[in-house]
């Protein structure tokens, strides 16, 4: 090993040699706290990595909680509209069959007006109009309710009623079996029975009558004061049928 000679005497050397120590320490010294000041820094600089990583999720938490939070308004919203649309639909209904017709235009009015697409509104404004005097009118709702929904089966049974109130039967005849296309409706069988039965056709009268009875036989006490049944009245099929 190479030995370095310091200069001078051994009080100069050991003045020299103490001289080092204190430049190596106070070297150390500086390293160590430059060493301490950049781990702090590179610390901080992780922190903020992980806090912009942190920030994002939690503004997508935010957006997430928003959406679910119109989602819940917008499904209370539909079913509100849906409840208010069936409540009016309900009190037109009524008011029909109460018949005060012009109620239930004033209250199908509104249902339209509120829910331009529904095609309970035209449908039940199409029929009242139909029974006030408006034929016009009334096949003209009734149309539209069928443009909005074609499958409509009470919206097909009304064009057929209001075409028997008017006098068309053949016209009638065609919007009942219609109607018998998409649904299997006690009344429309009663509609094409009492057609038949005007026309003094025992047997169309008690075939379609007859499915209506077997569907509910309350139809039977309906028959029994049925002015249209008068030519067919008297017949044993009928008598059977609805008196027995």
């Amino acid at each position: 090993m190479i030995r370095i000679k310091l200069p001078g005497n051994e009080k100069h050397k050991k003045i020299i040699l103490i001289i080092f120590m204190i430049i190596a320490i106070g070297i150390l010294f500086y390293e160590a706290r430059m060493n301490l000041t950049n781990k702090k820094i590179q610390d901080q600089s992780k922190s903020n990595e992980k806090q912009s990583i942190i920030e994002p999720l939690n503004s997508n938490e935010i957006s997430t909680e928003n959406k679910s939070n119109e989602g819940d308004k917008s499904d209370q919203k539909e079913k509100n509209d849906s409840s208010r649309e069936n409540e009016l639909y309900n009190e037109a209904y009524t008011l029909f069959f109460s018949k005060q017709y012009d109620n239930a235009i004033n209250t199908a009015n509104e249902l339209i007006r509120d829910f331009p697409s529904s095609a309970n509104g035209y449908n039940i404004r199409g029929i009242s109009k139909a029974y006030s005097g408006d034929y016009e009118g009334g096949m003209k709702d009734i149309d539209k309710a069928l443009e909005i929904n074609s499958n409509y089966g009470y919206a097909r049974f009304n064009k057929a009623l209001t075409y028997e109130l008017y006098g068309d039967m053949d016209k009638a005849l065609e919007w009942y079996n219609k109607d018998l296309e998409i649904e299997d409706y006690v009344w429309t069988y009663y509609g094409i029975s009492s057609i038949y039965g005007r026309r003094g056709d025992v047997v169309n009268t008690m075939k379609y009558l007859n499915k209506a009875i077997q569907i509910d036989k309350s139809v039977k006490e309906t028959a029994k004061e049925e002015q249209d049944f008068e030519p067919v009245r008297n017949s044993k099929e009928f008598q059977s049928a609805v008196y027995n």
